[in-house]
């Protein structure tokens, strides 16, 4: 079909589409309070990766003859209760934050909640009808209590289903790592974290699919998915970066309140709940507030930053702006 052809179509179609704008980079770098938050992001998060590497000690390494000891060489944000180092626990502590937040993320947000966002909102009719009510029901359910219902409940079978990969080759280990919690934690998070992402992705492509590249591209015989995956996903782009960013900081403090009620990532593997927990009582926090502060400042930082940069992307990554 030649271009004239196209043009009747609305075309040139493969040009019209909306696509980010080459000065968003140049617009981020201009906000400097962004760039810091993304550096502490990036800090906390690289931290937790390489923990094996960058951590001093053991999340669980013992030292009974030197507890709630103050900052030292040895040890720079000092001891616990049972003398284990308090950086290296923050660290690991990252690390239970990023596999639990990420893997909430790429299953909850980006599967469930854009790909189930997208079908609503181009296929319409009978399948977003079921999707929406599924995800209004999900929405009117208390999730929080729901979460502590199933991470109490569920969890001995979880348990025992990864007890059977104990005898597999290059599958032993898993329960001691903290596998069994960490699957259980990021799914019960997943099966309540698309609701969000699939509204607005399906409010986005309520508005796309009878705009002229769609519809040039549905009169050429393009299929649904490639509809989809080639021409609506790009065009929210940058809606869904700005909503992960602003999710990863939701899924990263939901994970830490269910460690701090108990029934999230059990000792002795490290989490911010847990560690916020055994320095909150009264007593500890008088005689040793460090063991109260250091982890309750990480998670401050960590969530204020994600808030921050969220706000920023929102802006660069506004149509309006470009």
């Amino acid at each position: 079909m030649a271009r004239a052809e196209l043009a009747a179509v609305g075309g040139p179609w493969e040009e019209e589409r909306p696509r980010p704008s080459a000065g968003v980079f140049r617009r981020l770098l201009r906000k400097r309070l962004a760039l810091v938050c993304l550096a502490v992001i990036v800090a906390i998060y690289l931290a937790g990766i390489l923990a094996p590497w960058v951590a001093p000690y053991g999340y669980n390494s013992q030292d009974l003859d030197n507890t709630f000891a103050g900052p030292t060489l040895a040890h720079p944000l000092g001891t616990d209760r049972l003398g284990r180092d308090m950086l290296s626990r923050v660290i690991w502590a990252s690390q239970t934050t990023v596999i639990i937040s990420a893997a909430a993320i790429l299953t909850g947000g980006l599967v469930l909640g854009v790909g189930l966002g997208l079908l609503a909102g181009y296929v319409g009719g009978r399948l977003d009808n079921f999707i929406m009510r599924v995800a209004d029901a999900f929405f009117a359910l208390p999730d929080i209590l729901l979460l502590l219902l199933i991470t109490a409940t569920v969890r001995p079978r979880v348990e025992g289903l990864f007890d059977n990969f104990e005898s597999w080759p290059l599958m032993g280990g898993l329960v001691d790592a903290g596998a069994p919690d960490y699957f259980l934690i990021f799914g019960a998070l997943a099966l309540f974290g698309w609701v969000g992402m699939a509204r607005v992705i399906r409010s986005q492509v309520l508005s796309l699919r009878e705009t002229d590249y769609v519809l040039a591209a549905r009169a050429m015989g393009a299929s649904v998915w490639r509809i989809l995956g080639r021409h609506l996903l790009p065009s929210v782009g940058n809606l869904i970066i700005v909503s992960v960013t602003i999710s990863l900081g939701a899924m990263a403090g939901t994970e830490i309140m269910l460690t701090w009620l108990g029934i999230g990532v059990q000792p002795p593997h490290p989490s911010f709940g847990a560690m916020i927990w055994d320095g909150s009582g009264i007593t500890t926090l008088r005689a040793h507030p460090n063991l109260l502060l250091v982890p309750a400042a990480v998670v401050g930082l960590l969530l204020f930053a994600f808030n921050l940069l969220g706000d920023a992307l929102n802006d660069v990554l506004s149509p309006r702006r470009q």
